[in-house]
Order: structure tokens, then C-alpha cells, then sequence
């Protein structure tokens, strides 16, 4: 590969765009160098100074890739809503009470299910990622059941399961970073809120008592409620352009939706069950960051050995 491909390919890695916008980046790009390139070269430059002069003239790939994120990352209207939507049907399963329903249940999560391959395999569009939350439940379902199986099963299964379901998440986090951590970020968004709920609703006796059932009757609208927080720092997060202004939305959301669940839960919280939800919440953030570090300067090495 030329430097000039090189350098093209290096604020390809970096953009973290839409798919079709990408494509539209990187002609527009290759259509400015090349204008530029005939300009150099009818100035009496060789072919080798013209592309070392044409890269100099424009800039440093990160700073050349920072710019175009600003100026296209901001999503419409139509993919704010795409986004929130998942949000919105867990906030409406709870508010409206059809999680009593099982055919309620099954539409929802089908729902969900087939919006996030649809949109995995049409692209990955940035409204996709909130879905792919969701679609993580059913493992988090299976994890959490195996732990009121009789005790010398659970030591069967558990050590089994524990390995795949990491081996899925790392996978899954793996494939999102590569478009951008904040997308994986908003994936794990409902993580925390979910763990805290779960945390308010045990008993002594165990999660799938009456006793835990009646408080998800108390809690319900309160769960409602905490989805749709969530959902309106979707519709923030897509409409924001400024990256930072994002890192900032995300974990104030997280911090305050966290302490929302605390205070309606009314003290069914302990202290040191907040502090794990804290660490867990830390890690949604950081874990996403440090993957897509690792990916990216796999990447960059790849690209430099080509």
C-alpha cells in the first residue's frame, strides 16, 4: 500500500462513522487529495513529494478524523427515536403492567430480537446498539436461574456457563468497538439499572417467590420510570455532536439513573450492593474503552506491515 493509502486508511480506522457516511468521507477525501495531487504535480513536484506535501497540507489522521465525527455524528430525529425505542418498550412493559403478560413478554423481546439482526446485518447504523442491549438479557436470565438450581447441579453448571457467557460478551464487545466504545457504551447502558432492580427485588427466599413478585407490582412504575430516563439520554446522545459533550452524557446518566433506582427502592439497597453497582458501572465504561484501544492499535499495526 502507497503512504497516501496508508494515510487514507489510517482516518478511515479512526472515524468511527456510519457505514454509508464513511464511504462518502473517504471519496470526498479521495477526490480533495487527487485535485490536490494534479495541482502539486503541474508545480514541477515529483510524484513522491507531491503525496509526502499533499498529507502535510491536510493534517494529522486523528485530527483530519475528529473533524468529519463532529461534523457528521450528529443523527436525526427519526434515529434518536430508532434508538430510544428499545428503551421505551421496557419502560411501557412495566408502566402498562404487561409484564404479567408471557405473549406481551415474548412480542417485546421477538421484537427486540429481530430489530437488532436486522440492523447488525444491514450495516450496523448507530440506533442498532441500544437494541443489542437488550438482546444480552436472556443470557444474564440464564446466569441468574442457574443459581437456584439444587446445589450439586448448580456446581455443574455454573462453571460451565460462567466461561461461554464471558466468552459471548467479549466476543459482542469485541464487534462493537471496532465501529466506536461509546456505541458499546450505550449497548451496556440498561446493565447497571437492570443489576439494581434485580438487587431491590431480592428476598430471602429468593427472586421468584410472591414476596418478589408483589414488590415488582410496587416497583413497576418506578422500573418504567428508569427506562425512560435511559431513553431520553439516547435521543440526547444521538442528537449531540461534540464527542466529549457525549463521554460526559453517558456517564452522568449512568451516575443519576444508578441513584433514581437507590431512592425509589427505599432501602432495599445496601450500601455495599451500590458500591458493587458503582464498580460495575465504572467497568461498562472503562472496559469498552480499553477494547477498542486494543483493536484499534491491532489495526493501526496490520495497516503498518501492509
Amino acid at each position: 500500500m502507497t503512504a497516501l493509502g496508508h494515510y487514507l486508511e489510517d482516518i478511515r480506522v479512526r472515524l468511527r462513522l456510519e457505514l454509508a457516511d464513511e464511504k462518502e468521507v473517504i471519496t470526498e477525501l479521495e477526490t480533495h487529495v487527487e485535485d490536490r495531487l494534479q495541482e502539486l504535480r503541474e508545480a514541477g513536484l515529483s510524484e513522491e513529494e507531491a503525496v509526502s506535501t499533499c498529507v502535510k497540507m491536510l493534517g494529522a489522521a486523528g485530527l483530519i478524523a475528529s473533524r468529519m465525527y463532529e461534523s457528521r455524528s450528529q443523527g436525526s430525529w427519526k434515529q434518536a427515536l430508532m434508538a430510544s425505542a428499545p428503551h421505551l418498550l421496557f419502560s411501557a412493559l412495566f408502566v402498562l403492567n404487561w409484564w404479567q403478560s408471557a405473549g406481551w413478554l415474548a412480542i417485546v423481546l421477538l421484537l427486540t430480537l429481530g430489530t437488532a439482526v436486522y440492523g447488525w446485518w444491514h450495516g450496523k447504523p448507530d440506533w442498532v446498539f441500544p437494541w443489542l442491549g437488550y438482546c444480552l438479557l436472556p443470557v444474564a436470565a440464564v446466569g441468574i436461574l442457574l443459581l437456584y438450581l439444587p446445589r450439586g447441579w448448580a456446581w455443574v453448571a455454573i462453571p460451565l456457563y460462567i466461561p461461554l457467557a464471558v466468552w459471548w460478551l467479549y466476543y459482542v464487545l469485541v464487534q462493537t468497538v471496532k465501529r466506536d466504545w461509546l456505541l458499546s457504551t450505550t449497548m451496556l447502558l440498561p446493565v447497571p439499572v437492570i443489576a439494581a432492580w434485580a438487587v431491590a427485588l431480592e428476598t430471602e427466599a429468593g427472586p421468584f417467590y410472591i414476596s418478589s413478585v408483589q414488590r415488582l407490582f410496587d416497583f413497576a412504575p418506578s422500573i418504567g420510570l428508569s427506562f425512560l430516563a435511559l431513553a431520553a439520554t439516547v435521543v440526547a446522545f444521538v442528537r449531540l455532536r461534540k464527542r466529549w459533550l457525549r463521554i460526559g452524557l453517558l456517564f452522568t446518566s449512568a451516575l443519576s439513573t444508578l441513584g433514581m433506582v437507590v431512592f425509589y427502592a427505599g432501602g432495599r439497597i445496601s450500601l455495599p450492593a451500590f458500591m458493587t453497582l458503582m464498580l460495575l458501572m465504572w467497568g461498562l465504561f472503562l472496559l469498552p474503552a480499553i477494547l477498542e484501544r486494543k483493536v484499534r492499535r491491532a489495526g493501526i499495526r496490520r495497516l503498518q506491515q501492509r
